[in-house]
Protein backbone atom coordinates (compact mmCIF):
# COMPACT_ATOMS: atom_id res chain seq x y z
CA UNK A 1 0.00 0.00 0.00
CA UNK A 2 1.24 3.47 -0.92
CA UNK A 3 0.17 6.23 1.50
CA UNK A 4 1.09 9.89 1.08
CA UNK A 5 0.78 12.82 3.46
CA UNK A 6 -0.04 16.28 2.10
CA UNK A 7 -0.81 19.65 3.61
CA UNK A 8 0.04 23.34 3.52
CA UNK A 9 2.91 24.87 5.43
CA UNK A 10 2.53 24.66 9.20
CA UNK A 11 -0.14 21.96 9.14
CA UNK A 12 1.88 19.62 11.37
CA UNK A 13 2.16 17.14 8.51
CA UNK A 14 5.69 15.93 9.17
CA UNK A 15 5.02 15.48 12.90
CA UNK A 16 1.93 13.39 12.22
CA UNK A 17 3.73 11.49 9.47
CA UNK A 18 6.49 10.47 11.89
CA UNK A 19 3.95 9.43 14.51
CA UNK A 20 1.98 7.35 12.00
CA UNK A 21 5.11 5.56 10.80
CA UNK A 22 6.00 4.63 14.39
CA UNK A 23 2.47 3.38 15.09
CA UNK A 24 2.40 1.20 11.97
CA UNK A 25 5.80 -0.25 12.82
CA UNK A 26 4.65 -0.94 16.38
CA UNK A 27 1.73 -2.90 14.93
CA UNK A 28 4.20 -5.12 13.06
CA UNK A 29 3.89 -3.65 9.57
CA UNK A 30 6.93 -3.55 7.27
CA UNK A 31 7.14 0.16 6.49
CA UNK A 32 9.29 2.33 4.24
CA UNK A 33 9.14 5.96 5.41
CA UNK A 34 10.42 8.50 2.92
CA UNK A 35 9.92 12.09 1.79
CA UNK A 36 9.83 14.45 -1.16
CA UNK A 37 11.79 16.11 -2.42
CA UNK A 38 14.45 13.68 -1.33
CA UNK A 39 14.32 10.02 -0.43
CA UNK A 40 17.50 9.17 -2.37
CA UNK A 41 21.01 10.65 -2.41
CA UNK A 42 20.26 12.42 -5.70
CA UNK A 43 16.89 13.58 -4.45
CA UNK A 44 18.39 15.02 -1.27
CA UNK A 45 20.87 17.05 -3.34
CA UNK A 46 17.97 18.42 -5.39
CA UNK A 47 16.07 19.16 -2.16
CA UNK A 48 18.90 21.37 -1.00
CA UNK A 49 18.75 23.41 -4.22
CA UNK A 50 14.95 23.69 -4.05
CA UNK A 51 14.34 24.42 -0.38
CA UNK A 52 17.44 25.06 1.68
CA UNK A 53 19.10 27.91 -0.20
CA UNK A 54 17.53 31.32 0.47
CA UNK A 55 19.71 32.84 -2.25
CA UNK A 56 17.79 30.90 -4.94
CA UNK A 57 15.16 33.62 -5.19
CA UNK A 58 15.41 33.82 -8.99
CA UNK A 59 14.36 30.19 -9.55
CA UNK A 60 11.53 30.16 -12.08
CA UNK A 61 8.34 28.15 -11.45
CA UNK A 62 9.16 26.02 -14.49
CA UNK A 63 12.62 25.13 -13.15
CA UNK A 64 11.10 24.46 -9.74
CA UNK A 65 8.53 22.04 -11.18
CA UNK A 66 11.12 20.19 -13.23
CA UNK A 67 13.52 19.83 -10.30
CA UNK A 68 10.77 18.43 -8.08
CA UNK A 69 9.85 16.01 -10.87
CA UNK A 70 13.47 14.95 -11.43
CA UNK A 71 13.83 14.12 -7.74
CA UNK A 72 10.51 12.23 -7.90
CA UNK A 73 11.56 10.17 -10.91
CA UNK A 74 14.68 8.96 -9.08
CA UNK A 75 12.70 8.37 -5.90
CA UNK A 76 10.01 6.23 -7.54
CA UNK A 77 12.49 4.13 -9.50
CA UNK A 78 15.09 3.69 -6.76
CA UNK A 79 12.99 3.34 -3.61
CA UNK A 80 9.22 3.45 -3.85
CA UNK A 81 8.49 0.86 -6.54
CA UNK A 82 11.03 -1.67 -5.18
CA UNK A 83 9.53 -1.34 -1.69
CA UNK A 84 5.99 -1.82 -2.98
CA UNK A 85 7.14 -4.84 -5.02
CA UNK A 86 8.61 -6.30 -1.81
CA UNK A 87 5.24 -6.00 -0.06
CA UNK A 88 6.07 -3.04 2.15
CA UNK A 89 3.73 -0.25 3.17
CA UNK A 90 5.26 2.95 1.77
CA UNK A 91 4.57 6.23 3.55
CA UNK A 92 5.77 9.36 1.78
CA UNK A 93 5.84 12.88 3.22
CA UNK A 94 4.56 14.73 0.11
CA UNK A 95 4.26 13.38 -3.42
CA UNK A 96 2.99 14.54 -6.81
CA UNK A 97 -0.10 16.31 -5.46
CA UNK A 98 2.21 18.91 -3.98
CA UNK A 99 3.54 19.73 -7.44
CA UNK A 100 0.01 20.31 -8.72
CA UNK A 101 -0.90 22.40 -5.66
CA UNK A 102 2.27 24.48 -5.35
CA UNK A 103 3.59 24.82 -8.88
CA UNK A 104 0.20 24.47 -10.58
CA UNK A 105 -2.33 26.33 -8.45
CA UNK A 106 0.24 28.35 -6.49
CA UNK A 107 2.48 29.53 -9.32
CA UNK A 108 -0.11 29.22 -12.08
CA UNK A 109 1.68 26.70 -14.30
CA UNK A 110 -0.41 24.69 -16.74
CA UNK A 111 -1.99 21.83 -14.81
CA UNK A 112 -2.27 19.46 -17.75
CA UNK A 113 1.40 19.96 -18.59
CA UNK A 114 2.30 19.22 -14.96
CA UNK A 115 0.15 16.07 -15.02
CA UNK A 116 1.96 14.83 -18.13
CA UNK A 117 5.36 15.52 -16.56
CA UNK A 118 4.26 13.77 -13.37
CA UNK A 119 3.00 10.72 -15.25
CA UNK A 120 6.34 10.50 -17.05
CA UNK A 121 8.33 10.89 -13.82
CA UNK A 122 6.31 8.33 -11.86
CA UNK A 123 5.41 5.88 -14.60
CA UNK A 124 1.79 6.48 -13.65
CA UNK A 125 2.21 5.61 -9.96
CA UNK A 126 -0.50 7.12 -7.74
CA UNK A 127 -1.08 6.73 -4.00
CA UNK A 128 -3.69 4.36 -2.60
CA UNK A 129 -4.48 6.79 0.23
CA UNK A 130 -3.59 10.46 0.68
CA UNK A 131 -3.87 11.92 4.18
CA UNK A 132 -4.49 15.66 3.92
CA UNK A 133 -3.74 17.79 6.98
CA UNK A 134 -6.19 20.64 6.52
CA UNK A 135 -5.01 23.94 8.00
CA UNK A 136 -5.83 27.41 6.61
CA UNK A 137 -2.67 29.23 5.51
CA UNK A 138 -3.16 32.09 7.97
CA UNK A 139 -2.93 29.60 10.85
CA UNK A 140 -0.19 27.47 9.30
CA UNK A 141 2.11 30.40 8.54
CA UNK A 142 1.73 31.73 12.11
CA UNK A 143 2.77 28.32 13.39
CA UNK A 144 5.68 28.19 10.97
CA UNK A 145 6.94 31.61 12.14
CA UNK A 146 7.54 30.09 15.57
CA UNK A 147 9.55 27.15 14.25
CA UNK A 148 13.26 26.99 13.55
CA UNK A 149 12.81 24.96 10.36
CA UNK A 150 12.60 27.12 7.24
CA UNK A 151 12.33 26.45 3.53
CA UNK A 152 12.34 28.74 0.51
CA UNK A 153 8.62 28.30 -0.15
CA UNK A 154 7.75 29.56 3.34
CA UNK A 155 8.80 33.02 2.18
CA UNK A 156 6.15 33.23 -0.55
CA UNK A 157 3.36 35.79 -0.16
CA UNK A 158 0.15 34.90 1.67
CA UNK A 159 -1.80 34.99 -1.62
CA UNK A 160 0.47 32.24 -2.97
CA UNK A 161 -0.28 30.04 0.04
CA UNK A 162 -4.00 30.74 -0.30
CA UNK A 163 -3.86 29.55 -3.92
CA UNK A 164 -2.01 26.41 -2.81
CA UNK A 165 -4.67 25.77 -0.18
CA UNK A 166 -7.42 26.16 -2.76
CA UNK A 167 -5.50 23.85 -5.06
CA UNK A 168 -5.45 21.08 -2.49
CA UNK A 169 -9.22 21.44 -2.04
CA UNK A 170 -9.69 21.16 -5.81
CA UNK A 171 -7.51 18.06 -5.99
CA UNK A 172 -9.52 16.43 -3.22
CA UNK A 173 -12.74 17.18 -5.08
CA UNK A 174 -11.32 15.49 -8.20
CA UNK A 175 -10.42 12.23 -6.37
CA UNK A 176 -12.56 12.06 -3.22
CA UNK A 177 -12.13 8.33 -2.59
CA UNK A 178 -8.33 8.59 -2.38
CA UNK A 179 -8.13 11.57 -0.03
CA UNK A 180 -8.75 11.62 3.72
CA UNK A 181 -9.26 15.15 5.01
CA UNK A 182 -8.05 15.66 8.57
CA UNK A 183 -8.76 18.77 10.65
CA UNK A 184 -5.21 19.84 11.52
CA UNK A 185 -6.30 22.84 13.57
CA UNK A 186 -7.15 20.45 16.42
CA UNK A 187 -4.66 19.47 19.18
CA UNK A 188 -1.98 17.06 17.97
CA UNK A 189 -3.42 14.02 19.77
CA UNK A 190 -6.84 14.64 18.21
CA UNK A 191 -5.25 14.92 14.78
CA UNK A 192 -3.45 11.62 15.21
CA UNK A 193 -6.66 9.95 16.41
CA UNK A 194 -8.35 11.06 13.19
CA UNK A 195 -5.51 9.62 11.11
CA UNK A 196 -5.51 6.33 13.03
CA UNK A 197 -9.27 5.95 12.62
CA UNK A 198 -9.03 6.63 8.88
CA UNK A 199 -6.28 4.06 8.36
CA UNK A 200 -8.02 1.47 10.52
CA UNK A 201 -11.14 1.97 8.38
CA UNK A 202 -8.93 1.02 5.41
CA UNK A 203 -7.76 -2.15 7.14
CA UNK A 204 -4.49 -0.94 8.68
CA UNK A 205 -4.13 -1.54 12.40
CA UNK A 206 -1.89 0.85 14.32
CA UNK A 207 0.06 -0.06 17.44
Amino acid sequence: MFITFEGPEGSGKTTQFTRTVAALQAAGHDVLATREPGGTPIGEQIRSVLLDRPENTTMTPEAEALLFSAARAQHVRERIRPALAAGKIVLCDRFADSTLAYQGYGHGLDLEALRRITAFATGGLTPDITIYLDCPPEIGLRRKANQAEWNRLDGMALDFHRRVYGGFLALMADSPTRWVRIDATRPADDVFAQIAAALQARGLALG
